[in-house]
């Protein structure tokens, strides 16, 4: 059984959730998403929120059930107080600016690298070697998080590069004589 499964996802108030079919709708302060639900679960509306359940007590509908109830509560998350991400840049002259809708970022290549951001993220740089990526749906917020980090992610010898707020990077020692 699962444990995260069987608690009820409530709806905080200002946000409307409606069940269409396999159809989870919400809608709130900071936007709408939305997310269909595998046919081996059933969402419902109570009191206490939306109920997620398995149809079967198959195994693929018990693993799905878990996953399904957390996406449908990383949805109402996002569209009431929405996902944010931080990342860290350390190294000499590496840096981070905002240039209209595009990231800009100087990373020790011979060029400087451009993010163009997707639509319904935010991207800040309230520092030079800090980025803070916001918006409401968690996969998206997590994929440009990654996309960035990617374009120089830290090396174990110096730690230069970018990674996460938070990250612990393993670092190495150098060749010895």
């Amino acid at each position: 059984m699962s444990r995260i499964g069987k608690k009820p996802v409530p709806v905080p108030s200002g946000v409307t959730a409606t069940i269409n079919g396999q159809t989870v709708s919400v809608k709130g302060p900071k936007g709408e998403l939305s997310f269909v639900l595998n046919d081996l679960v059933l969402a419902e509306m109570t009191d206490d929120g939306i109920k997620v359940d398995p149809r079967g007590n198959t195994k693929t509908a018990r693993s799905l059930w878990g996953m399904s109830r957390t996406m449908v509560q990383n949805i109402i998350t996002g569209v009431s107080e929405g996902f944010e991400r931080k990342l860290e840049i350390t190294g000499v002259g590496y840096r981070a600016q905002m240039q209209g809708k595009n990231l800009q970022l100087a990373l020790g290549f011979s060029h400087d690298v451009v993010y163009d951001v997707p639509e319904g993220i935010e991207v800040k740089c309230p520092k030079p070697t800090e980025i803070v990526i916001n918006g409401i749906d968690k996969q998206v917020v997590g994929q440009v998080a990654a996309e960035i980090r990617e374009f120089r992610s830290p090396e174990p010898y110096k730690g230069k590069g970018v990674r996460y707020a938070g990250e612990f990077i393993v670092r190495k020692e150098g060749k010895k004589k």
